[in-house]
C-alpha cells in the first residue's frame, strides 16, 4: 500500500489544509478541509489529527491558514501580522500535553520575526508556508532515521505496543511504529501485538489498521491483557512514542503507557521509546511538572458512542500519563538511542556528542 498521508496542503500559499479525519478510521477515509483557524483548531481537539508530531505539523500550516484569512480580509501588513500571532496562540493552546504544537508554532513565529521588512499578508502566507512544508518534510526525514536506529537495537522476536505512532501519527512513516515497519522491511519476521488503547482505540482503529495495509501480523489485545501477554513470554519488547519528554527522560504518552511499562519491567521485557528531539521539552526537571489533558467524560462513558456506564456515573478520563525514565530501557531519536536514559545522557544525544 501507499503510506496513509495525516496532513497535507493543497494549492498555493493562499490554498487550504486538507486532514484525514481519524475519527472516521477505519471504517473510512475522509478528508476534513480547514479553511479557517476554528476548524484547524476544532480538528486538533476532537482528535481529527492526532499524535504529536502530526498536531505540530498541523499547527504549523494551521498558521499558513491564518494569514489566508488575512489576505481574504485585506488587512494591512500590521494588522495581518497580529491576526497571525493571535491565531497561534489558539492553535498552539489547542491540545496542552504534546509539546511538538507549541514548539512547531513558534519555530514558524520565530522565523516570521526574523524577517527585516514588514511583509503583506499574501507575503506573510507564503513565508509560513515555506516554514511549514519545511517542518513537514524534516518530519518525514527524521522518521526513517529513527526508524533506523530503533531497527538496530529492536530485540529479534514480537512486540507489543501501545496506541499509534505510524504515519498516521507522524509527518513520515512514524516513530515507534516506524521503528516497527522498518525492522519488517529490513527482512525480520515476528508479530506485532496492540494494545486497543482505550478509550478511543487507537491501537485497534488505526495501529491495526495500518499494519494490515502494509501486510505486517497483528494481533489487538484488551489493554487489561497485557500483563497476561508479557507472563507468556511471546513478547520480546515493548516500544511506544511519547507526547512530552522531560529532561530527565520521564515521558508523557498516551493513557495506558506507564502501565504497560510496569508490567514490562515486572516481566524483564525492555521498554523503549520512540521520539524526535522536538519532542522534549528540556525546560521540564521531571515528569511530575507535565501538564495532563483531561477529556470529556463521554469518551469513557460511551466509548465510540455506545453506553458502557449508567446515567449518573461520573468519568475520570486522563489523555496521558507520565513513565518515569527508570522504567525505559531507551529512547530512540533521530541523534541515536539514549541509554541509560539520564539526564547526562540526554543533553549529549540531544547535542551530538552521543
Amino acid at each position: 500500500m501507499s503510506m496513509p498521508v495525516s496532513v497535507r496542503w493543497v494549492g498555493d500559499a493562499t490554498g487550504h489544509l486538507e486532514i484525514l479525519d481519524q475519527t472516521h478510521l477505519p471504517a473510512r477515509l475522509d478528508w476534513l478541509a480547514c479553511h479557517d483557524v476554528e476548524t484547524t483548531v476544532e480538528a486538533i481537539k476532537s482528535l481529527r489529527v492526532r499524535g504529536a508530531p502530526a498536531i505540530g505539523i498541523t499547527g504549523a500550516y494551521g498558521l499558513v491558514v491564518a494569514a489566508g484569512e488575512a489576505v481574504r480580509a485585506g488587512f494591512s501588513p500590521d494588522k495581518a501580522r497580529a491576526h497571525v500571532l493571535a491565531r497561534g496562540e489558539e492553535l498552539a493552546s489547542a491540545r496542552p500535553t504534546a509539546v511538538n504544537l507549541r514548539w512547531a508554532v513558534e519555530r514558524s513565529l520565530a522565523k516570521l520575526a526574523s524577517v527585516a521588512f514588514s511583509p503583506s499578508a499574501a507575503e506573510l502566507a507564503a513565508l509560513l508556508l515555506a516554514e511549514a512544508q519545511a517542518i513537514h518534510d524534516e518530519d518525514r526525514r527524521l522518521c526513517a532515521v529513527i526508524g533506523r536506529h530503533g531497527a538496530a537495537i529492536l530485540p529479534v522476536g514480537n512486540v507489543l505496543t501501545h496506541c499509534n505512532t505510524g504515519a498516521l501519527a507522524t509527518g513520515g512513516i512514524g516513530t515507534a511504529l516506524g521503528v516497527i515497519t522498518t525492522a519488517w522491511d529490513s527482512g525480520r519476521r515476528f508479530e506485532v501485538f496492540a494494545d486497543e488503547t482505550r478509550p478511543l482505540f487507537q491501537g485497534a482503529r488505526l495501529t491495526a489498521w495500518e499494519l494490515v495495509e502494509r501486510g505486517i501480523p497483528v494481533t489487538v489485545v484488551c489493554d487489561a491483557a497485557a500483563g497476561h501477554l508479557l507472563a507468556t513470554g511471546r513478547i520480546a519488547a515493548c516500544i511506544v512514542g511519547a507526547d512530552r519528554i522531560t529532561a530527565n527522560g520521564d515521558t508523557a504518552n498516551k493513557i495506558g503507557t506507564y502501565s504497560l511499562a510496569v508490567l514490562a519491567a515486572a516481566h524483564g521485557v525492555p521498554f523503549f521509546v520512540a521520539a524526535p528531539s522536538s519532542t522534549f521539552d528540556l525546560g521540564l526537571a521531571t515528569g511530575v511538572e507535565i501538564p495532563i489533558e483531561e477529556r470529556g467524560a463521554a469518551e469513557v462513558l460511551a466509548p465510540l458512542g455506545v453506553p458502557a456506564a449508567p446515567t449518573g456515573a461520573k468519568a475520570f478520563n486522563p489523555a496521558f500519563d507520565v513513565t518515569p525514565a527508570r522504567l525505559i530501557r531507551a529512547i530512540i531519536t533521530e541523534h541515536g538511542a539514549i541509554e541509560p536514559v539520564t539526564p547526562e545522557r540526554i543533553a549529549a544525544v540531544l547535542a551530538g556528542r552521543g
